[in-house]
């Protein structure tokens, strides 16, 4: 899945089987010219970086253990200093891969080189992380910064098993996996436009738990997402013995 970093919604969804590579995925992007993806070592795919990298689409990744590199240019380096955050060092590098046609089949053995960034990073909590970017201008800092929001997509993931129906199918073929699957990404789309619009502060699984509990009551939704009472209200001006209410209730 690949979503907007900003509104924390699905852009692009690819359902595939297990045993494909999380790297292709990568292939069935379209991203705009000047667009920052950022993304978890499983997709480290060089060639890929090397097409982005001429369509001056970025990237910011972490660098897998076994990897293989020259280095170019060393830009910055610091001794490490116990529980501060800060970068250790800031290098140009060059990574050599195996350049593909259409398909995804090589096209011959004699290797390419891409020229990457390379930062390593120590968080407050004394980790180290070494990240890859091809976008040579940000700060070293920054390429830090661009990858904690990569944890935005786990936090959809884990906002959608906690709402939503996905510990459980109620098919088992793959039409009727996929169809739960779907169902799941349009409630969880339509939910999120509901509560932008309601300009509410109630958290994401309130209203979710709302709009389920009252799926067919005849009240108008926005208010009931607005609605800071506990109580029943009579609507205001209202034909006698029509029976019509507002609910307002307050988590």
């Amino acid at each position: 899945m690949l979503i907007d970093a900003v509104q924390s919604v699905g852009r692009f969804i690819k359902i595939t089987e297990a045993k494909v590579h999380d790297k292709n995925f990568l292939k069935s992007l379209d991203l705009a010219t000047n667009t920052m993806i950022v993304f978890d070592k499983a997709y480290n795919y060089y060639h890929q970086f090397a097409l982005w990298t001429n369509n001056k689409v970025y990237f910011v990744t972490r660098q897998k253990s076994n990897a293989k590199y020259e280095v170019v240019e060393t830009k910055r380096k610091h001794e490490r200093v116990k529980d501060v955050d800060m970068v250790l060092k800031d290098e140009i590098i060059e990574l050599k891969y195996v350049p593909e046609d259409e398909s995804g089949k090589r096209q011959n053995k004699k290797r390419n080189r891409v020229t990457l960034r390379r930062v390593c990073y120590q968080d407050e909590k004394n980790r180290h992380y070494v990240f890859l970017t091809n976008n040579l201008e940000i700060p070293a800092e920054e390429v830090a910064f661009l990858y904690k929001k990569r944890w935005g997509i786990e936090l959809l993931f884990k906002k959608m098993k906690q709402n939503f129906q996905l510990h459980y199918f109620y098919g088992e073929n793959e039409t009727a996996i996929r169809t739960q699957i779907w169902c799941t990404l349009i409630a969880q789309l339509l939910l999120t436009v509901l509560q932008k619009k309601a300009d509410t502060k109630k958290a994401f699984s309130i209203v979710a738990t709302m709009v389920r509990i009252h799926l067919i009551s005849m009240l108008d939704v926005y208010e009931l997402l607005r609605g800071t009472k506990r109580a029943f209200e009579k609507k205001q001006n209202s034909p006698p013995n029509t029976g019509q209410f507002t609910l307002n209730l307050q988590f």
